[in-house]
This record gives structure tokens, sequence and C-alpha cells, in this order.
């Protein structure tokens, strides 16, 4: 593990599971993710034996993670658009989640789990990456965020997450019929 400021990043394990899916639940809500779709989704970032989901503690404690998938290993869904991205889909990665305990937020653990994240796609031969932000974040934070690292406004899709709220989801802005708007952002890389 590398250090930034008592706080240390490597890539996701087997044994961050457990410590995660309790982040992930407690800042996005209860049923947000669980330990299957976990595992497959740290799956889906994994490609020419470069990782590209990481993970940040501090004090021995999980205070932060990014999931991210490889470009070829997801598929675009109904929520994507990519006739609108510049370039072809099989070229770019997906940010799925972005996660820091709430104390620690705004201290730039987030834009390190990126950076980090960034660069095993570049490695994987991903040409950009697209994430779909919670528009309706404390302060439109998610979008102000991805704005920062140079992500770029693709599409709004309102009602994103509502099939997953009617689904055991429950969001923590509209408990279990989710009406939040997701902004489809994409950040090239250079």
């Amino acid at each position: 593990m590398r250090s930034s400021a008592s706080i240390f990043y490597r890539q996701l394990q087997l044994q961050d599971y457990q410590p995660l899916l309790t982040l992930a639940n407690t800042v996005h809500g209860a049923g947000y993710l669980d330990q299957p779709t976990l595992a497959y989704y740290h799956q889906l970032g994994i490609k020419h034996g470069q990782d590209a989901s990481f993970v940040a503690y501090s004090d021995d404690q999980l205070v932060g993670f990014r999931l991210a998938w490889a470009a070829g290993n997801w598929q675009p869904d109904l929520w994507c658009s990519p006739e609108l991205w510049p370039m072809p889909a099989s070229q770019v990665a997906y940010f799925k989640c972005n996660t820091i305990a709430p104390k620690l937020q705004g201290r730039g653990i987030g834009g390190e789990l990126m950076q980090r994240s960034v660069a095993a796609l570049k490695a994987q031969g991903a040409q950009a990456g697209v994430a779909h932000l919670w528009r309706q974040s404390p302060g439109n934070a998610a979008v102000r965020y991805f704005s920062k690292q140079g992500g770029q406004l693709v599409k709004i899709h309102p009602d994103k997450w509502r099939k997953d709220s009617h689904n055991g989801y429950e969001c923590v802005r509209c408990g279990f019929d989710c009406r939040c708007e997701a902004a489809e952002m994409i950040l090239l890389f250079r």
C-alpha cells in the first residue's frame, strides 16, 4: 500500500469486501450493494491482469473506494447514450461507484482514487470513462466532483435508480421509491 497523508491506497482485494459493503450501504442506503454483486463488479474491473478498483484506508479502517469497470468488460444499458460519446463504447470504461466516509469527504481521497483508477483503465486500453452521477447528492457534490476531474455532461436521466428502489434499495433521500436523477457524464483520458 502507498500512503498520502495517513491515507493508504491499494487495489481492491477480497478482504476489503465486508468493510466496503458496510461503507457503501451506510452512505448510499440499505440494499445499495451486496456481496455477490460486489464480487461481480470487481471482476468487471480486471483486464490484462490490471485491476481498476481501489480502496483507501486510514488507521486500518476502510474510508473510501472506487469501483471501475474495464472497457469491453461491460455493456451500455438503457441509461447510457453511446451515440453521444466521442468514441466507440468498446473504448469506454465505466465508473460504477466512488464512496468516501462522510467524516473524510473533501480531503482529496476521491480524487486520488479516481487518478489511480484512470491510470489502471488507461493501462487496460480504455480511452474514456463514463459514469452516472447522483444529481440530488448534497449540494450536487457528485456532479461537481466529476466535473472537477474533467467530466463532461452527456445527458440527464430521470428516475435512474427507481427500479432498484422497488427491488430492495432504500435511497437515502427517497426511500423505496427513488425519483433521483442521474447525470451521465464522460471523462476523456488524455
